[in-house]
């Protein structure tokens, strides 16, 4: 029997990927994945080094708009968002803060064994007192405000958006079955869900926290139905975190 021929596949539309942005997979791929190779690229962390990352990643996070696939915030959410968003925040700060200098040994197992690189104290700390080192690139009286502001910005709306929508959005959901962008933002499955908190524990130094944080972001986004509540608690936990940074000194989170 003869076979029958075949269309030939159409090709891409190129016009269409330049002016109209990517599919649904590599609009939630492309901007965390450019933020990496940047970091990777960019070497040591510096003031404008971080701009230029902060930039392009923008750029391309309004490019992609891997938020076309998904409803509106809804205000009812707003609550739990906040309360998630503030709790990650102190989850992450109360083991470093001053306090804690009243349970050396405590802390020191913190720095160690609960922060990378294992067994080792960070760089950012100093081996005699557990204090974190005054001088950063980030300092505004090294890099001046402009670009400090910068930094903080990046982390709270733009790389902390890529991430929700690559982890969250796409990850856990990939994890689950391949066309992801057609499984409820509801469905749950105990192992993709821990492959995905492992994973973006171990993304941040302080990987204990970080697997914390993947757990309720990801938990908030069960609960509501709303990759919104997840994208907003994560850039108020961001914004906060830069905040709390300026205030403080402790530039050993940045």
């Amino acid at each position: 029997m003869d076979s029958q021929p075949q269309s030939p596949k159409p090709a891409p539309d190129l016009h269409a990927f330049i002016f109209s942005g990517p599919g649904p997979t590599l609009a939630h791929l492309i901007p965390f994945a450019a933020w990496l190779i940047l970091m990777q690229a960019l070497g040591e962390p510096t003031g404008w080094k971080y701009a230029l990352r902060t930039g392009l990643g923008l750029g391309l996070l309004l490019w992609a708009r891997p938020w076309r696939w998904y409803p509106r915030f809804q205000i009812k959410h707003l609550p739990l968002t906040l309360g998630v968003g503030v709790l990650v925040l102190l989850v992450w700060i109360v083991p470093e803060m001053g306090f804690m200098d009243h349970f050396p040994a405590l802390k020191a197992f913190y720095f160690r064994f609960l922060v990378m690189p294992f067994g080792q104290l960070p760089p950012y700390v100093d081996p005699q007192t557990l204090r974190h080192l005054a001088e950063s690139p980030y300092r505004p009286d090294v890099c001046g405000w402009a670009l400090a502001l910068t930094r903080m910005a990046g982390s709270a709306f733009v790389i902390a958006i890529a991430e929700e929508f690559f982890w969250r959005g796409f990850l856990y959901r990939w994890l689950i079955q391949r066309d992801f962008s057609g499984l409820s933002l509801r469905a749950f499955e105990l192992q993709p869900f821990l492959i995905m908190v492992a994973l973006f524990g171990f993304e941040h130094d302080r990987w204990l926290v970080g697997m914390f944080a993947g757990a309720a972001y990801g938990g908030l986004v069960l609960i509501t139905g709303s990759m919104w509540a997840a994208v907003l608690a994560h850039v108020l936990t961001n914004f906060l975190l830069g905040l709390y940074v300026l205030g403080s000194g402790n530039y050993g989170f940045w």
